[in-house]
């Protein structure tokens, strides 16, 4: 049922914009269109029209900008319906812009109900506004260049051509400047994220320190993926029917926190994610702490309110994250809450090693037998991924919108399976989205 994070709806409607406001303003949810006040999905015609419409509404009827606090999905099989997730924003009060800051425009969420907010309450939220984002802070340098960025994007398919490519990322200032966020994301990228590696379990002697950066920080995350991989070693046992695969730490888990510290750091005070490996554990350091608002029951929750609005939307181009606050909940189904440490100015997570691992480890290396040999043999595809490399095998140019209509599952579940079948050497794509086609490779 419909809850203080959750709305249905039946159709699109003219009341829209007063929910996104609404969740906007407290901590988020999500509104389901195509879905009656019960729950039953009554389904929509033509939901990716319907997607444009909404997206358009959201970016050019609501301030200030909304760009990276939403998302939107088409979700069902027969019955297709639109999920809009929004997360609470950080320039509070958010309001329709045709009614300004008035009772009007500004809503809150409470219970069920978007209800309009009082004056009063509206200028208190606008006199605490936080002006200093990545969007409003003028670059350091204006001499930018984005080969990097621009092969991350054009490798997923986006049009990176013209001008409009960077202001549709929001990477400038309202002056025309190149702002903080561009500066991130441009070959002269000059933060740097350390990864330490340290004998022993303390800091009393350090090995190897290595900097990653003075590049696109995309770049400086597969790096620093692939850094940590090396030192997260596997332990394997062969049995049937099945090869079992387990790493001192989860890699899931890892994978989601590196990300979580990059993009939810503050790099407006000077602060910069920091990883450390030690003999029994492998430590995130995420600077600034929680944003303001946010307890940590909500945090933990899977409540979001990102602190960079605007790499959260790069990372969503770029599949890193799935939807807002969803890292966090992949770590807790494997470990509990307490390999988090919580402060003001920062968010640590800590992966101590698996014990079995690490003992297995520990026996190969002193009998000197390799540990982190990757072992050659079939990856076993889901039935989808078997279904769409057949589809593809018939007609190289088939698009997701016939292939989730042709094997039955949602458009997210196609993405996942044409996501494996890329990343296990089955397929690839040449050229863009719209005229290009897959290959199967050999």
């Amino acid at each position: 049922m419909e809850n203080a994070y959750t709305e249905y709806k039946r159709e699109l409607t003219d009341g829209l914009e007063k929910e996104v406001v609404a969740f906007l303003n407290t901590l988020g949810g999500d509104i389901l269109i195509g879905v009656e006040d019960n729950g039953e999905v009554v389904g929509i015609d033509a939901p990716d029209d319907i997607s444009l419409k909404v997206a358009d509404r959201l970016k050019n009827n609501i301030s200030p900008s909304v760009i990276g606090l939403f998302q939107i999905d088409i979700l069902g099989e027969q019955k297709k319906y639109i999920k809009i997730s929004v997360a609470g924003g950080l320039e509070k009060p958010y309001y329709i812009k045709k009614y300004g800051m008035s009772p009007k425009g500004c809503f809150v969420r409470i219970g069920t109900q978007s209800t309009p907010m009082e004056q009063a309450q509206i200028e208190t939220l606008f006199s605490h506004r936080v002006n200093r984002t990545l969007s409003t802070i003028i670059s350091p340098r204006q001499d930018l260049t984005f080969t990097q960025l621009r092969i991350f994007y054009e490798e997923n398919g986006f049009d990176t051509s013209g001008d409009h490519f960077f202001r549709n990322l929001g990477m400038y200032t309202s002056d025309g400047r190149f702002n903080y966020f561009a500066m991130l994301l441009s070959d002269q990228n000059d933060v740097t994220m350390k990864v330490a590696r340290f004998k022993g379990t303390d800091k009393n002697e350090i090995i190897t320190s290595k900097e990653f950066g003075y590049c696109c920080i995309l770049k400086s995350v597969y790096n620093i993926l692939a850094y940590l991989d090396n030192y997260n070693l596997p332990s394997v046992e062969i049995t049937y029917p099945k090869r079992v695969e387990k790493f001192l730490v989860d890699k899931v888990a890892l994978r989601e926190a590196v990300i979580n510290a990059i993009v939810h750091n503050d790099y407006i005070s000077g602060g910069a994610p920091l990883f450390e490996i030690y003999d029994d554990r492998i430590t995130v350091v995420s600077y600034g702490g929680l944003v303001g608002g946010l307890t940590q029951e909500e945090f933990f929750s899977g409540r979001s309110m990102p602190r960079n609005r605007e790499l959260m939307r790069v990372f969503r181009d770029m599949e890193f994250v799935e939807n807002f606050g969803s890292g966090i909940q992949r770590i807790l189904r494997v470990y509990d809450r307490s390999i988090f440490q919580i402060s003001d100015n920062f968010i640590i997570t800590e992966f101590k090693y698996d014990p079995e691992v690490l003992k297995k480890v520990r026996n190969a290396v002193v009998h000197g037998e390799p540990v982190n040999v990757p072992v050659n043999e079939p990856v076993k595809l889901t039935a989808t991924a078997q279904k769409v490399l057949v589809l593809i095998a018939e007609q190289s140019n088939i698009t997701l919108e016939i292939l989730t209509e042709r094997i039955g599952v949602s458009r997210e579940t196609v993405k996942r399976a044409i996501k494996q079948l890329k990343q296990n050497g089955y397929i690839e794509r040449v050229g863009p989205d719209k005229t290009g086609y897959w290959k199967i490779l050999e």
